[in-house]
């Protein structure tokens, strides 16, 4: 599925005096099996772009395609649409609804036309790999923890059998094992099963860790449209919009300053690690020479 917009523009309140530009010319393409991070200060757009994706806003101007067919269009199937481009909000609650997990998860399927034992044979399979133990298929959404609530809106996302995964900001008010073992699922899911995944995140080492593709969203403009490590080289740039580079850009960058030769485009543990020792490695064999 490719997903396209050309010129989108939102405002707010239009025409009165509460009025306020939101999204200003955005153009930029959604093409398949990509893993997306979406970042950007409260307030720059990026929670109102991604409502634009599935239809859920519709554009002040601008279009947005769908394989080539604008989703505004007359006949266009929004319901379909947002079938295949499922959208997890960021507090969970606010899509969960049901008497208990098994059947919330299998809502989505209902509404698809699908059997009642096709609609269940998906829900399992979906709170299956969302990493939801089955001893709690039975038990209300309600008495989950905030991780599990994500996991079982993630899950009836996935029943429906989505193109493209949206989430915004998934792993808010969890710990960090939490949101470490949330972030590993949802990468799971996109390598077993395919699917686009967009990630809207405060956390630049969530972004740095998992998104091939950052866009950052400033006053409702893409400021960056690039891979991570092209992104964070613009460190200073990002400051000044308010946002910032994964911790390990900075603790790079100073140890250049101190003379030692390190990949300052480093974004994880493991890639500063081995930058350092290797430039270790070279100064000693520098010196013994």
């Amino acid at each position: 599925m490719l997903i396209e917009l050309k010129n989108v523009c939102y405002t707010y309140g239009t025409g009165t005096v509460y009025e306020v530009s939101a999204l200003n010319n955005i153009n930029m393409e959604i093409g398949e099996g990509e893993f997306i991070g979406v970042i950007g200060h409260t307030g720059s757009g990026k929670s109102t772009l991604i409502q634009h994706l599935n239809g859920l806003m519709r554009p002040t101007s601008g279009q947005i395609l769908c394989n080539g067919k604008d989703i505004w269009e007359a006949g266009f199937d929004l319901r379909s649409l947002r079938t295949h481009v499922g959208l997890v909000f960021q507090y969970p609650e606010n899509q969960l609804f049901e008497t208990d997990v098994l059947k919330d998860v299998m809502f989505g399927p209902k509404n698809q036309g699908l059997s009642p034992d096709e609609c269940e044979m998906r829900a399992r399979d979906a709170l299956k790999q969302s990493g939801i133990p089955e001893e709690l298929y039975t038990s209300s959404p309600f008495e989950l923890s905030g991780g599990q609530k994500r996991r079982v809106a993630i899950a009836g996302v996935l029943a429906m059998d989505p193109e493209v995964l949206i989430l915004d900001e998934p792993t808010a008010g969890l710990d960090p094992g939490g949101r470490d073992e949330l972030l590993a699922q949802i990468k799971h899911l996109r390598d077993k099963r395919g699917i686009t995944v967009i990630l809207v995140s405060h956390s630049m080492e969530d972004v740095a860790q998992y998104a091939t593709r950052l866009i950052v969203v400033h006053e409702g403009r893409i400021a960056y449209d690039a891979p991570p490590k092209k992104v964070f080289s613009h460190y200073l740039e990002l400051e000044k919009m308010g946002l910032a580079a994964p911790q390990i850009t900075y603790v790079m960058h100073a140890l250049k300053e101190k003379g030692l030769k390190v990949d300052v485009t480093a974004m994880t543990v493991d890639e500063a690690k081995r930058s350092i020792l290797m430039s270790l490695s070279m100064r000693a064999s520098g010196a013994e020479a």
